[in-house]
């Protein structure tokens, strides 16, 4: 099932999510649903918190890397390309153990912020411990286009958004259209859901 997408100005996109158990309710129909919602709004990663829940839990599948239209595009090398291809992945209760590397620039998009992209400033190598979908535990290590990735979705569950890592200036820049965003005068060509505080 398609889940509508929560965006900038719901207070769950600001909590830090709770651990889950293999035990949590409804885990594998969320999983299945988070895939759906994030294929439908062509995506290639998908946070709890970004379809209100504040779970420590996100997917990730960077297949559409490899989709471009655009016969020139380079900005992948071959190597790049395969391994993007191939990477489809659950992470639960994930916690980053390291971080390293000279930062470098990239242009990210959120579906929860539609129609905005900026450069983010990010460190190259990462080492995450989370949990697989069948609640086997990994250790592992990524670097490149991946890891920014997994970097991404990780601030999600720590209530950053990618927006945090910009400029002052170019947060000034951007906060007419964050504005629009909450109060839902900018949309998506996906299903979307604007908070309403409750009065």
């Amino acid at each position: 099932m398609v889940l509508p997408i929560v965006v900038y100005g719901d207070p769950v996109l600001r909590k830090v999510c709770e651990d889950i158990d293999k035990n949590h309710e409804g885990l594998e129909q969320l999983i299945q649903d988070m895939f759906e919602t994030m294929y439908n709004a062509n995506g290639v990663g998908l946070a709890a918190p970004q379809v209100g829940k504040a779970i420590r839990l996100f997917v990730i599948d960077t297949k559409p890397f490899t989709e471009s239209d655009d016969d020139d595009d380079d900005e992948f090398t071959p190597e790049q390309k395969k391994e993007l291809k191939v990477f489809k992945k659950v992470f639960i209760n994930a916690r980053i153990l390291d971080e390293e590397g000279e930062e470098w620039k990239f242009s990210e998009g959120c579906l929860s912020i539609p129609k905005i992209r900026e450069d983010v400033l990010r460190k190259p190598n990462i080492e995450i411990e989370y949990y697989d979908e069948k609640f086997v535990k990994h250790t592992e290590k990524y670097d490149g286009v991946i890891a920014r990735v997994i970097q991404h979705e990780y601030d999600h569950i720590e209530g950053i958004l990618f927006t945090d890592k910009v400029g002052a200036f170019k947060r000034k820049m951007i906060s007419g259209k964050l504005n629009d965003i909450a109060s839902g005068k900018i949309g998506a060509d996906y299903k979307v859901k604007v908070y309403r505080a409750k009065r």
